[in-house]
C-alpha cells in the first residue's frame, strides 16, 4: 500500500502569513489522518528575494503551530543539476526554444492579453526565429529564457496520451475526487527556464514533488491554473501525477488575497502580539 506524502513548499521572500498556515495545517493533519508523511521544502530558487532570515522564520513558525516534518529538509536552492535536467529533456524533445525579449518587449507586444497571474500573455515573439540568429545571440551571451512551445507541447501530450483529453484530479473539502479537464493553452508559451536561474517554479516544482514522491499536493486556490501547466510538464516528462486539493484562500478586510507584504497577518507578529496556535486556527477558520 502505498503511503500517502503530503508537502508545504513556501518560498522564503517574505514572513508566512494566516494563508500559509491554513496549506500548513491542512497538509499536516491531512497527512496525520491518513498515517501518512509530511515534507517542509523550501522554494528558494529566486535568489534575488530569498533571504536567510525569512527560512529561520518559517521554521519558527511551524514549529510554534506544532508541525513536525522528516530531516532533512530540501532546499531548491541545492536541486538546480536536477532543474537543468529535465529542461535539457524537454529540450532535446524540441519543446523549448529560446526567448531573448525583455518585460517590455512582451508588454509592448501583449496587447490586453493576460495569463491567469495577469501577466502579459506571451505574443511568441521568438518562436521559430531563424537558427542562426539565435545562435549568434547565445555566443554572444545574450541574457535570455527558455520558453515551451504550447502548441508542440500539446500535441506531444496528446500523443502520449492517444488523444485523450490531458486531466488532473482534484479533491474536495471531504476526500471526494473529481477529474478536471486541463487548458494549459492559456499560459502561452510559458517560461520554464528563467534568465537568472535553471528553472521556473512550474518546472522546478513537478521535479521535485516527483522526486520527493509526493502525492498529495494541498495548496491555495490561487494556484489553480497552474495545475494545467503542472500535469502538462508531468505528461512530457513521464512523471507521476499527485492528487490536487486547492483550498478556499484566506482573505482580508477588502476581501483580498493575503501578501507577505500585508504585515499585520504575518505569523510572527500575531504571536508577538499575544496570538497562540489555537488562535490562528480559529483565525483561517480550522476551528
Amino acid at each position: 500500500m502505498t503511503v500517502p506524502v503530503f508537502r508545504f513548499a513556501p518560498s522564503p521572500n517574505g514572513e508566512l502569513h494566516l494563508g500559509h498556515a491554513l496549506s500548513a495545517l491542512m497538509g499536516f493533519e491531512r497527512a496525520r489522518a491518513s498515517g501518512g508523511r509530511f515534507l517542509l521544502r523550501i522554494e528558494d530558487i529566486d535568489v534575488v528575494r530569498s533571504r536567510p532570515r525569512f527560512v529561520s522564520g518559517i521554521f519558527t513558525d511551524l514549529a510554534w503551530l506544532g508541525l513536525d516534518w522528516e530531516e532533512p529538509v530540501v532546499f531548491q536552492s541545492q536541486r538546480l543539476e536536477a532543474y537543468r535536467a529535465a529542461a535539457a529533456r524537454l529540450e532535446e524533445m524540441g519543446l523549448l526554444y529560446p526567448c531573448f525579449a525583455s518585460r517590455a518587449d512582451i508588454e509592448a507586444a501583449a496587447g490586453p492579453a493576460r495569463d491567469p497571474d495577469g501577466a502579459p500573455l506571451y505574443p511568441g515573439l521568438f518562436r521559430g526565429r531563424d537558427a542562426g540568429e539565435v545562435a549568434r545571440r547565445r555566443a554572444a551571451g545574450e541574457p535570455f529564457a527558455l520558453r515551451i512551445d504550447m502548441q508542440k507541447a500539446r500535441a506531444a501530450a496528446a500523443n502520449r496520451l492517444g488523444g485523450a483529453p490531458l486531466e488532473f484530479t482534484e479533491l474536495a473539502e471531504d476526500g471526494t475526487p473529481q477529474t478536471v479537464r486541463a487548458h494549459p493553452e492559456r499560459w502561452g508559451d510559458a517560461v520554464i527556464v528563467r534568465k537568472d536561474v535553471p528553472a521556473s517554479y512550474h518546472l522546478a516544482v513537478v521535479v521535485d514533488d516527483a522526486w520527493q514522491g509526493v502525492t498529495h499536493v494541498t495548496r491555495g486556490r490561487d494556484l489553480y491554473a497552474a495545475t494545467d501547466l503542472h500535469r502538462l510538464l508531468q505528461m512530457l516528462l513521464g512523471l507521476p501525477e499527485p492528487l490536487y486539493h486547492h483550498h478556499r484562500l484566506v482573505t482580508d478586510a477588502a476581501g483580498r488575497k493575503l501578501a507577505k507584504s500585508a504585515r499585520d497577518t504575518s505569523l510572527r507578529l500575531l504571536r508577538e502580539r499575544g496570538a497562540s496556535p489555537a488562535d490562528i486556527r480559529r483565525m483561517v477558520g480550522l476551528d
